[in-house]
């Protein structure tokens, strides 16, 4: 291959750059951003996190109809709520915020979590509350142009957000951590 081509120089480094960051160990990082408490809409009501003090909280942003991210990381999440002792699970809430508002319903969202742990909540807010809450955590998106068939994906962050029971954000666990790791990081806040 001719990598004298500006555009496919830029190619192949681009697929240097994503090789690296796929063969990067799961770990947690140092959280950049100082999160903070939100209200969104679930299929319960309205949900603030203020509430929820004395609880560790997973915060993950996805979306319903995401193919392949969301499954993966709220499956570890799932796994690291089965792995918790009852005493400890009723003190933990993972949470998936919709970064996809214009198609996700606090009943699609309650469904499709249910689906994983039925103490996972879902919850949603307005194109603005939900651009809010993502800024708080450092989390991104970005809505991809509608198909021909009408559907969309949302290009979004994978991270899971561990918040602390006094409401801070204390650890950001990468794509690809697994359960009983993630469940670590749960007992190491509680």
């Amino acid at each position: 291959m001719n990598l004298s081509h500006p555009l496919l120089l830029r190619i192949a480094l681009l697929s240097l750059l994503l090789l690296g960051a796929c063969s990067e160990p799961p770990s947690a990082v140092v959280p950049l951003s100082p999160g903070g408490d939100f209200t969104l809409a679930t299929a319960a009501g309205p949900l603030d996190t203020r509430s929820l003090r004395g609880k560790v909280l997973l915060l993950y942003f996805g979306y319903v109809n995401c193919p392949d991210v969301c499954p993966v990381s709220i499956a570890a999440g799932a796994g690291a709520l089965n792995a918790l002792a009852p005493a400890e699970r009723e003190r933990t809430r993972m949470i998936m915020v919709s970064v996809d508002p214009e198609r996700d319903t606090p009943e699609a969202l309650k469904t499709y979590v249910a689906y994983f742990h039925p103490q996972m909540l879902g919850a949603v807010g307005s194109a603005a509350e939900t651009a809010a809450v993502a800024k708080q955590f450092g989390a991104g998106y970005v809505r991809q142009a509608t198909r021909p068939d009408g559907g969309y994906a949302v290009d979004h962050s994978s991270q899971t957000f561990v918040v602390d029971t006094q409401g801070r954000l204390v650890e950001i666990l990468r794509h690809g951590t697994g359960a009983e790791q993630v469940a670590a990081a749960v007992r190491r806040r509680l």
